[in-house]
């Protein structure tokens, strides 16, 4: 089973991820890894940290001499920042009574919630007495850790012709109108990578920008709308035996999973709410009698390539819906602790907008999950068994009556 965990705090020495499950012999290219890094910390709207930041990723298990070796795969990325946090996120014990130590906790303390944020919660939840320690952890910082894990399952995927693609679709009010259901993905990653907001749509990134930059002016902040495309995928990953092996299930737990993610849709699922099942379902056809493919096709994709927790051989197609970021320049009302007395949110150095940044990590969780659910069905030792499961499951599909 594929799997991973991460650790590390936002200003601390470094983040870390352990990814298990990656069959042996892949070839691992490590550029394209720093790539989706890079990709993480662009995006109009972006704070300041993104200024002193310049990810990059260390393998240090897991792989040698650019290939798998069916270890897990240990990624480490350091925090260029821990320099000016040496002593506030220090793991070693420290004398709090020293009037030197006292100083420098006392400036870095956070002493307000911020409304939005882990802080309430987590503060009571695990007994904190200062903030800093809910905020550290559940820091969107964290999620450079995911980026680099996603990265390895694109390589992944990439091995049985599978790929990604992930756009900004909306920004506050703002929606792009491009139609994008049958754009080839390479086309769509380079026109994602020519903008600033990570938008297909010239004409809406235009718009976008202007109401980040008047939404930063007022001291606010936006959210938006991301959607992963992906395709290449065969019938029948995941299933529908039991509720927690159901894909669609899957992917809305990851991408919830992503910080100020409120909700997720796959396909036309909100407006599939308000049709007629005739304007909803997707009718099957026989394929032409050339077809070397599946025996049979699709003329619409309304569910978005997934039916009864499974992949249905269409693209898949999943937005997940960003939340405005919470920490504004002009706090909301909030209050103190451990006083619980009337104040202004904490404020630290934030983003307006992170909606592009959003874009790859939840990429990045779509490419675990679908990587995740290869592996469940095709999965071996080495990469090589994956590949001979593979192509007798695509030779079985393409001739379902014939002999296994």
């Amino acid at each position: 089973m594929l799997r991973f965990l991460t650790s590390g705090e936002s200003h601390g020495q470094a983040l870390i991820a352990i990814l298990d499950g990656i069959p042996a012999g892949m070839p691992l290219d490590v550029a394209r890894v720093d790539e989706e890094l890079r990709r993480r910390q662009q995006g109009y709207g972006r704070g300041a940290r993104q200024k002193i930041e310049s990810d990059r990723v260390e393998i240090v298990g897991g792989v040698r001499h650019g290939i798998t070796s069916g270890a897990p795969i240990g990624l480490l990325i350091k925090n260029k920042d821990w320099d000016n946090w040496r002593f506030v996120m220090s793991a070693e014990p420290i004398d709090e009574q020293a009037d030197e130590a006292a100083a420098q906790l006392a400036r870095k303390a956070i002493e307000r919630f911020r409304p939005g944020h882990a802080d309430l919660a987590g503060t009571l939840k695990f007994r904190q007495r200062d903030i800093r320690d809910v905020l550290e952890r559940a820091s969107a910082r964290e999620t450079a850790a995911r980026v680099a894990v996603g990265a390895v399952c694109q390589q992944l995927l990439g091995q049985f012709g599978i790929k990604l693609a992930a756009h900004v679709v909306q920004v506050g009010t703002v929606r792009a109108d491009a139609d994008l259901k049958a754009v080839d993905l390479d086309e769509l990653d380079r026109a994602v990578a020519a903008s600033e907001m990570f938008c297909a749509d010239r004409a809406a990134e235009e718009q976008m920008k202007e109401l980040v930059k008047r939404t930063w002016q007022e001291g606010d902040s936006l959210g938006g709308v991301v959607e992963v495309l992906a395709e290449g995928l065969p019938v029948g990953l995941g299933s529908y035996t039991q509720w927690d092996r159901r894909l669609d299930g899957q992917l809305g737990q990851a991408l919830m999973s992503v910080q100020a993610m409120k909700a997720v849709e796959i396909g036309d699922g909100v407006d599939s709410a308000g049709r007629t099942g005739s304007a909803v379902h997707d009718p099957i056809m026989p394929a032409g009698p050339t077809s070397t493919a599946l025996p049979f096709t699709r003329p619409t994709n309304h569910a978005g390539g997934i039916e009864g927790g499974m992949t249905n051989g269409e693209r898949l197609r999943v937005r997940a819906y960003m939340k405005p970021i919470p920490t504004l320049r002009n706090g909301l009302p909030s209050v103190s602790f451990p006083g619980f007395q009337a104040g202004t949110a904490h404020f630290e150095r934030s983003d307006v907008c992170a909606i592009s940044a959003a874009s790859v990590v939840c990429k990045a969780m779509v490419a675990f999950v679908l990587a995740r659910a290869l592996v469940d069905k095709f999965g071996g030792d080495t990469i090589a068994d994956m590949k001979a499961s593979y192509d007798r499951y695509l030779e079985h599909c393409r001739h379902p009556g014939g002999q296994e």
